[in-house]
């Protein structure tokens, strides 16, 4: 095992592997340490459109036409009662190829990006545990690990990205993670074969389908006849009868007429899965020697799929804040402070969005017809071009929800 480096990734997901890919075509020693042998298992298959922008950088496109994978031409919502609302294609608002997303199988995904790094130069590691970070005089200068031999090694690295996901090694070994204080969600899912799918360009759709108390399911539909299904809602009102998810999911379908009638002629398979502490963010997303990037800085509720493009957008921005530090030669914390700022303003705009989707006094479709020159705008949130001045959209989304201060965490440590 390598000794030295010019950065460590912990974590080869999404994150992990495109902050890996872009800096080692760039020249600098990456190795990348992966607690999981790939192909693995990960939930979270639909990609928002600017995911695109970050897979073109890489080189994947084609790669990503390739495999097949679903075409997702819009996302569309359905009320309790079945009345489905009209599509936000995206098309009609973008004119671009990335108009045109995908529904993945994430197994696929995830390797295609860490092959990519590898093909790139990074060294990687899987079946590698991040057991801890070394640190001189409060700066991170290595990792700790344990290899696929049950050994335990040092690499050393001016520079480390902690993209370890969920599990978050920094988040969890320093008491930086901070909970979103309203969005305290809880998902279960499970997969279907040969349930309904919507004819036409529909047929790859995103819909988010209503049950009681602003809860909702994800229907994803994914190639091979399958279909990815969800249910997300607060932990009382899913709990409030039985904690067994089986028997949860089966009751809250009977809850959505659409979503009743997509499924009956399908036939569930595999296991059940449950998460909780759905939204959180970091205290803090750099120290001396240190950044945090995708799930384990922060996640939100995944109701406009937020979470892949983040894990993409901020392995990108990452690459590029470290190469910077690698050229100026500096590892403070004080490099990062724009990466923090931008990458808090994106999440916060979708942030503010999925409150309104929660609240009982909003609808998409009021929203529209009151103030329908925000349509542009609204779409462009859905799709993640976060460049986009939204203050005018949120003015009038304030009129039907309200909507969350912005959160002060996320910044870089200031003591580092």
């Amino acid at each position: 095992m390598k000794q030295t480096a010019d950065v460590i990734v912990i974590g080869g997901g999404p994150a992990g592997a495109t902050a890996s890919a872009l800096l080692a075509e760039k020249g600098h020693d990456v190795v990348v340490i992966e607690k999981s042998k790939f192909p693995r298992y990960h939930v979270g298959e639909s990609l928002m459109p600017f995911c695109y922008h970050t897979l073109d950088r890489l080189g994947l496109v084609e790669e990503m036409d390739k495999l097949g994978f679903t075409q997702k031409f819009s996302v569309q919502f359905v009320t309790q009662d079945g009345k489905q609302s009209r599509p936000f294609y995206f098309f009609q608002h973008y004119d671009h190829p990335s108009s045109t997303t995908w529904q993945v199988l994430r197994s696929q995904f995830d390797s295609l990006i860490l092959n990519k790094a590898r093909d790139n130069g990074a060294t990687v590691y899987e079946l590698t545990q991040a057991k801890s970070l070394i640190e001189d005089d409060g700066t991170t200068v290595g990792v700790q690990v344990m290899g696929a031999d049950g050994q335990s090694h040092e690499i050393m690295a001016p520079m480390v990205i902690d993209a370890s996901g969920r599990d978050s090694l920094v988040q969890t070994k320093n008491k930086w993670r901070k909970r979103d204080p309203v969005l305290n969600k809880i998902a279960i899912w499970t997969y279907f074969k040969g349930a309904l799918r919507d004819p036409g360009l529909d047929a790859g759709s995103t819909t988010v389908a209503y049950i009681p108390d602003k809860g909702w399911f994800w229907y994803i539909p994914l190639a091979g006849d399958i279909v990815s299904l969800g249910v997300v809602a607060d932990r009382d009102y899913l709990y409030r009868n039985t904690r067994d998810p089986e028997q949860i999911i089966k009751e809250e379908i009977k809850n959505n007429v659409w979503i009743s009638e997509h499924l009956k002629p399908g036939r569930q398979f595999g296991r059940y899965w449950t998460t909780g502490e759905y939204s959180y963010r970091s205290e803090f997303c750099a120290a001396n020697g240190l950044l945090l990037a995708g799930d384990a800085f922060a996640f939100l509720d995944p109701v406009f799929s937020s979470g892949v493009f983040l894990a993409l957008k901020s392995g990108e921005m990452a690459a590029d804040a470290v190469h910077h530090a690698i050229l100026n030669n500096d590892y403070q914390a004080s490099q990062f402070s724009e990466y923090g700022r931008e990458l808090c303003e994106g999440i916060e705009a979708m942030r503010a969005l999925v409150y309104a989707f929660y609240d009982q006094g909003f609808s998409f479709a009021d929203l529209v017809k009151e103030y329908p020159d925000v349509r542009g705008d609204l779409t462009d949130c859905l799709i993640g071009n976060l460049s986009t001045d939204f203050s005018s959209l949120f003015e009038a989304v304030s009129n039907f929800a309200s909507l969350p201060s912005k959160l002060e965490h996320g910044k870089v440590l200031a003591s580092a």
